[in-house]
């Protein structure tokens, strides 16, 4: 069977340890070198960060968050363990691990360690479709031809070039489509490269719970458990039309992804509408700290995701969702374009403001659409707040000596938060 040292990428025919430096951290698998739709996320990114630049935090629980947003950005690996979440409110993350060290993330400084892994990506492929700062879709077809090596053994020379140069980890996902590739990215987390090849998709999909679908959380999936449908198995009983008068166009895409096909293209250039990003309570909530903080968290990732992706929009909305499951949706024009989490936040936060006492809640998001290019992003000057366009100008000189002179280059500066 084909196989992959991960330390030396030496590639082999079987064995558990690698012949060249006897590694135990082989891969092996008889598509290893035939798949090509690859997912690459970085390990509990904003906290590996974090510790890369204060070592004497390497063994510690680390949450990103805190202050007056009180919900967990990012935790590391051992303040997972203690059972800390994302999304999750600060005090019950205290509770679970009252020895962590909290801090407030610094949104410019992950940016630009963000576009240092992106281009160790652009040496691979130009098909890179990025879905945050911390992860991306890659399609590796043609890498054989032009690096002289098949698809796993670049992948594995990028993540290790992460750990080597960056001082960061990531996790790969291999597979034939991106829907499969990014289950797999998870399967192993961290530091693991799993893949799930063609021969194997039905065997391995046929008793997981539909949960690992991408976009399905605990409202989508509620509405599957009263149809009966709690795993791939139970979508595969179904015909697609029944699916599609029950479920609609997202009917359709079920249908499809409990035979593990997903047609999407990695697309580098795929135009975007909108970029958001929403969050569902197991308990409906009005309390203004927990849904201050959450309003927070999401301005932060719909931030990452336009710095990501180059982009910034111009309108911001915020969407709400009552216990009764009626919608609410505010949303405002800016004078100009934006992608800082700072002015996203501030103008979700006074959006919510007009129907904050219309909860308790049970879903919130944030979005930003009207979308154009980020070199025109935050521009024009704020009267109410005078410090806002110092803060921007510094967040964008920071992210800008950063990415041409490394993160050493600003010790000090951080973004105001």
């Amino acid at each position: 069977m084909p196989a992959l040292c991960r330390d030396c990428l030496t590639t082999f025919e079987g064995g558990r340890r690698c012949p060249s430096c006897r590694s135990p951290r082989v891969l092996s698998h008889p598509e290893l070198f035939s798949l090509k739709v690859a997912h690459m996320d970085c390990d509990a990114f904003y906290a590996s960060v974090e510790k890369r630049d204060n070592p004497e935090l390497m063994d510690k629980p680390v949450i990103i968050g805190g202050g007056k947003r009180g919900v967990v950005s990012t935790a590391c690996y051992v303040a997972r363990i203690r059972g800390v979440r994302s999304a999750m409110p600060m005090f019950q993350a205290l509770k679970l691990c009252p020895d962590a060290v909290v801090i407030k993330p610094r949104g410019s400084h992950y940016a630009a360690v963000s576009k240092q892994i992106r281009a160790l990506m652009d040496e691979l492929t130009p098909a890179i479709e990025p879905l945050s700062l911390d992860e991306a879709f890659l399609d590796m077809t043609g890498t054989e031809k032009l690096h002289g090596h098949p698809p796993a053994v670049m992948l594995a020379r990028l993540v290790k070039r992460m750990e080597d140069e960056l001082g960061l980890s990531g996790s790969i996902g291999l597979s034939h489509n991106k829907f499969l590739a990014k289950i797999a990215s998870d399967l192993d987390k961290p530091r693991g490269f799993s893949i799930i090849g063609k021969a194997e998709t039905a065997a391995f999909l046929h008793d997981k719970p539909v949960r690992l679908i991408w976009g399905v959380g605990p409202a989508a999936q509620a509405s599957l458990d009263k149809a009966g449908i709690r795993t791939f198995t139970d979508l595969l009983r179904w015909e697609k039309r029944d699916l599609h008068d029950r479920f609609g166009s997202m009917g359709d895409r079920l249908w499809n992804l409990a035979r593990g096909q997903d047609h999407r293209r990695v697309s580098a250039h795929a135009p975007m509408k909108s970029i958001s990003n929403e969050t569902t309570f197991f308990e409906d909530t009005s309390d203004p700290d927990i849904l201050d903080g959450h309003l927070w968290r999401l301005s932060e990732k719909v931030a990452d995701r336009a710095k990501a992706k180059g982009s910034a929009g111009r309108v911001v909305t915020v969407k709400l969702k009552r216990a009764n499951h009626s919608a609410l949706s505010r949303r405002v024009s800016l004078p100009d374009l934006t992608q800082s989490a700072d002015r996203i936040y501030r103008t979700a936060r006074e959006l919510f403001a007009t129907v904050a006492n219309e909860g308790p809640f049970r879903l919130i998001g944030v979005g930003i659409s009207d979308l154009g290019s980020a070199e025109a992003a935050d521009s024009a000057g704020d009267l109410l707040d005078p410090q806002a366009a110092q803060r921007r100008a510094a967040e964008k000189a920071t992210d800008a000596i950063r990415a041409r002179f490394g993160d050493g280059a600003i010790l000090k500066g951080r973004a105001i938060l």
